[in-house]
């Protein structure tokens, strides 16, 4: 009887000896391959950017305009909303070149994003709303680009052609030669827009970085009218070339 209680006795403590072992045992036994957790990547945040390239006076030894070229996006390194604004406010208050525009982008090329979406002509003279199509970025030799197309409503086809390059003098004291260039189709008098190469808004500046968020700017400027365009102005005693001194600032944040 009792040889039967210790064969008994031995036989439980065999049995439980795995447990045991298993649960003081130190080493873990990994998990299988290509079963780990797997943590989010955040490599997508939303971003945004405020940018005037130009807030500026301009003048020319007889009166002063008041120019401003800026634009805004928010999203994702591949996505982005995009709102663009310029025009010329005039000594007299007349407001000139009123273009705001409201896009979207995307990616297309490590420098290039590819842009669409609606540009509004709103100043002083009537309105006018494009569909608009371009691109936008870094050319070579570091050159900032910008082509867009636009188609209006009546049948109107315009482009637009912007570029400006940053040269180094210091770190901190930077010379910007900057152009700009409008071509359209067909005359639109109301506006007092011709047909084919319409006007040029082009300038040189130099500007001194207090911060890369503030930088205050001294240039020339040159405004030129052409064609069409240029009889217009002065059918309306407007001027069809003009050099400007400008001085203004340009900030980011």
């Amino acid at each position: 009887m009792n040889t039967c209680r210790i064969v008994s006795i031995v036989a439980a403590l065999s049995a439980l000896a795995p447990v045991t072992a298993a649960q003081i045992s130190p080493i873990q036994e990994a998990p299988a391959l290509g079963m780990e957790a797997v943590q989010p990547v955040m490599d997508r945040p939303i971003l945004a950017h405020v940018i005037f390239n130009e807030l500026e006076g301009r003048w020319n030894g007889s009166n002063t305009e008041f120019r401003w070229d800026g634009e805004g996006w928010v999203g994702t390194d591949y996505d982005k909303l995009w709102i663009k604004s310029e025009g010329t406010l005039q000594s007299n208050g007349t407001l000139d070149d009123g273009q705001q525009q409201f896009l979207y982008s995307r990616a297309v090329t490590t420098y290039f994003d590819l842009q669409g979406g609606l540009r509004s002509d709103i100043d002083s003279r009537p309105t006018r709303n494009w569909a608009a199509l371009g691109i936008q970025g870094l050319a070579p030799y570091f050159f900032d680009l910008e082509l867009t197309g636009y188609a209006s409503g009546e049948g109107h086809l315009a482009a637009k052609l912007e570029a400006s390059y940053d040269l180094l003098l210091t770190q901190r004291l930077i010379l910007q030669p900057q152009i700009e260039l409008d071509l359209y189709s067909k005359a639109d008098p109301a506006r007092l827009v011709g047909a084919g190469f319409s006007d040029i808004d082009t300038g040189l500046r130099l500007r001194y970085e207090i911060s890369r968020n503030f930088a205050p700017y001294i240039g020339a400027v040159y405004e030129g009218k052409f064609g069409q365009t240029a009889s217009y102005a002065k059918r309306e005693r407007e001027s069809t070339g003009d050099f400007r001194l400008a001085f203004g600032v340009r900030i980011w944040f």
